[in-house]
């Protein structure tokens, strides 16, 4: 269903400074797996994690998390987990969508493609989005272990190394901020 990814062998992997927070009334740093797995993936593929916290459900403390990553001229991307389903407490989204500058539309489509080959039509209760805040690229992603296994390895594995072909973010970081 999905096209292999091709690399350009000619170019240096480029490794970025992504930070990952986990969205959790009921996790600690100690018992947040999901979000110990996007560090490892990310660190696996030669990224540095930029930091790691928990933050509760809840929109302020969600976007002052995202925000002061996004501050730090170091972090390339931010990947929140969890707080993106339908319960009441699920506020990720409406914490962070208001703080993009650009949605990434196709994001949450590829997301939803790429999951129902691994959880079939139960793909749809993610709310997955993602967009650029600034020169960040944030990525809001589920909180299971699986939807971020799914989303790392489907997704953003390919799109944020430098080599991955036909383009990648990557190659526009240095253009992000052109007016």
């Amino acid at each position: 269903m999905f096209k292999a990814a091709a690399r350009f062998e000619d170019r240096a992997f480029r490794p970025l400074s992504i930070a990952v927070i986990a969205v959790s009334d009921s996790r600690t740093i100690e018992t947040d797996t999901a979000g110990a797995l996007l560090k490892t993936m990310l660190e696996a593929d030669g990224h540095a994690c930029a930091g790691r916290l928990v933050v509760p459900d809840d929109v302020q403390q969600i976007r002052a998390a995202v925000q002061a990553f996004v501050a730090d001229e170091r972090v390339d991307v931010v990947l929140t987990t969890g707080g993106t389903g339908f319960s009441g407490r699920d506020v990720t989204p409406e914490a962070v969508e208001p703080l993009f500058d650009k949605r990434m539309d196709g994001f949450s489509v590829l997301f939803h493609q790429y999951s129902a080959t691994t959880v079939g039509t139960s793909s749809i209760q993610s709310r997955a989005t993602a967009g650029l805040i600034g020169k960040t690229f944030v990525f809001c992603l589920p909180g299971s272990r699986g939807a971020c296994r799914d989303a790392w390895e489907g997704i953003l594995t390919h799109q944020l190394d430098y080599r991955h072909k036909p383009c990648n973010f990557v190659e526009l970081m240095p253009r992000l901020d052109e007016r």
